[in-house]
């Protein structure tokens, strides 16, 4: 409370991607930015004084020219430390004509590369890891993505926290700050940008105004067979909706918000987890709770399936559960991390748990044990998510190598072998947090997005960028659609953008 005045220096982002002891030196630099500049002004309004001792009523009006130019002077030193946000939330908020303009070219493909290949990766497995290969920074290359490859879906008036492909159609589901999830038609060529009048369905998950902030759509997930969406919400509740938009079945229960929402591979059930602690199993035909896991002491933050009975579920209490339906205990409990659990998945057959913490770590978990399998710690911040390759013994892809991504606060992605848990690579093209990582449905190629506006194509074999696009506003989730030749992005800057990947 000593210290309340310390915060207008600091930019929100700052607080959730800056450690306590970054928050203090970049408050002390800016005091002493500040102080000096102060020391500055005094100093020439002394020498003015000095120099016009007999120049009568003219010497006050010119102090207080000068004093109007030292605090220009500060208040634009101020400004410029304070723009240390790359995704410029509340600059946009305040700009609404640019959600009305397309999406620039592309002008900037280094994306912080020199810097990150000087920089070699610690590594203490055996073989080491690759450094990552980036495109040099010339106005035009073949990595960088052209506005014509790309149609930009405008409507969203707040940021587009979460999208999702339609399993069987070109849909596409998105989710928003705004109170609303849409349904956009992905069909024909692209184009380069869309207004309001695009092909898309609203479902508002308000009655009157949009004036609650608790309305917020947090995450959504197409049903196995595309006819069924999912939607679940700031204010507790968790929806479902028909492709073409129909409300068919509110779920209210949960007392929190709901930060992860999936259905079983069957298609009659969906499991959601909430900030009140519970995930809850729902009959989706009915939309009747079947039963509620109360295991956790702190809120739950994702929950994933395993098969069609049996999920897992974790929390910021820094620990993870296995659960089976009927029972009333956990059927597993795993416990070794040190901080709060953002993340959680399932490989491809279900033998093995990935999860991410803010311990930096990540680790995978194998039902044949109690105890963590592989303990993977490279990353040097908060790890956001996991993502595991559709590789491997019982894919689409059995004689590729099955592999784990993992997506840190400290701007890279790590792609580690999940037998002995060796780093493969260290992708090292992200200036910001990462938000998002998805691998395409071959395994060839690993799509992430960044608070750093950049959605970036990796070959995962190369460890290198192939294509890389540039938008307005941060990435909050990427995301590949069935047949893998277009790539979804939600953006801060309140729109979707899909990128034709044939080509």
């Amino acid at each position: 409370m000593d210290v309340d005045e310390d915060f207008q220096f600091l930019h929100p982002l700052d607080l959730i991607t800056k450690s306590v002891d970054e928050l203090q030196k970049i408050v002390k630099q800016k005091k002493e930015s500040i102080q000096k500049d102060k020391s500055k002004g005094k100093e020439k309004e002394t020498m003015e004084n000095g120099r016009s001792q007999d120049r009568g009523p003219v010497l006050e009006k010119d102090k207080e020219v000068a004093k109007d130019k030292d605090n220009e002077k500060q208040l634009r030193e101020k400004e410029k430390e304070r723009d240390r946000d790359k995704v410029e939330k509340e600059k946009e908020k305040t700009k609404g004509k640019d959600k009305e303009k397309p999406v620039e070219d592309v002008t900037d493909v280094n994306h912080g590369g020199d810097k990150n290949n000087s920089r070699p990766e610690a590594n203490g497995t055996d073989g080491g890891s690759e450094p990552m290969d980036v495109c040099q920074s010339l106005p035009t290359l073949p990595c960088e993505i052209p506005t014509s490859d790309v149609t930009v879906f405008q409507g969203h008036t707040s940021e587009v926290f979460a999208c999702a492909w339609n399993p069987s159609g070109s849909l596409l589901a998105s989710g928003s700050g705004d109170s609303t999830a849409r349904i956009w038609t992905i069909d024909g060529p692209a184009s380069s940008n869309l207004e309001n009048g695009n092909p898309n369905v609203v479902l508002k998950h308000f009655k009157g105004r949009t004036t609650e902030k608790s309305k917020d759509v947090t995450t959504l997930d197409w049903n196995g067979d595309g006819t069924l969406l999912a939607t679940g919400c700031y204010d507790g509740q968790a929806r479902i909706w028909t492709k073409d938009g129909e409300l068919i079945n509110t779920l209210n229960k949960h007392k929190g918000p709901i930060f992860s929402l999936k259905w079983n591979k069957k298609g009659d059930l969906l499991l959601s987890g909430s900030v009140d602690r519970t995930a809850i199993i729902w009959d989706a035909k009915s939309g009747d709770w079947k039963q509620q896991f109360e295991f956790h002491s702190a809120p739950a933050l994702d929950v994933d399936w395993r098969n069609n009975n049996t999920f897992a579920t974790c929390s910021t209490d820094s620990m993870i559960y296995v659960c089976k339906i009927g029972e009333t205990r956990p059927i597993k409990t795993f416990a070794g991390h040190q901080g709060e659990v953002n993340a959680i998945k399932w490989d491809p057959i279900g033998n093995l748990l990935a999860s991410c913490s803010d311990d930096s770590t990540a680790k995978i978990w194998s039902m044949k044990h109690d105890t963590c399998l592989l303990d993977l710690r490279e990353h040097t911040k908060e790890i956001y998510t996991v993502r595991w390759s559709p590789t491997g013994p019982g894919t689409s892809n059995p004689n590729q190598q099955l592999v784990l991504a993992s997506a840190s606060f400290d701007s890279t992605i790590k792609l580690w072998e999940s037998e002995h848990g060796r780093l493969l690579h260290s992708l090292d093209g992200h200036r910001e947090p990462v938000y998002s990582v998805a691998f395409s449905p071959n395994g060839e190629f690993l799509a992430s997005g960044s608070l750093d506006r950049c959605l970036h194509i990796w070959s995962v074999k190369e460890a290198r960028i192939i294509r890389t696009f540039t938008g307005n506003g941060g990435i909050f989730e990427v995301c590949w659609n069935k047949e893998g030749d277009k790539l979804a992005a939600c953006f801060a800057d309140n729109v979707v953008c899909v990128v034709d990947f044939r080509k």
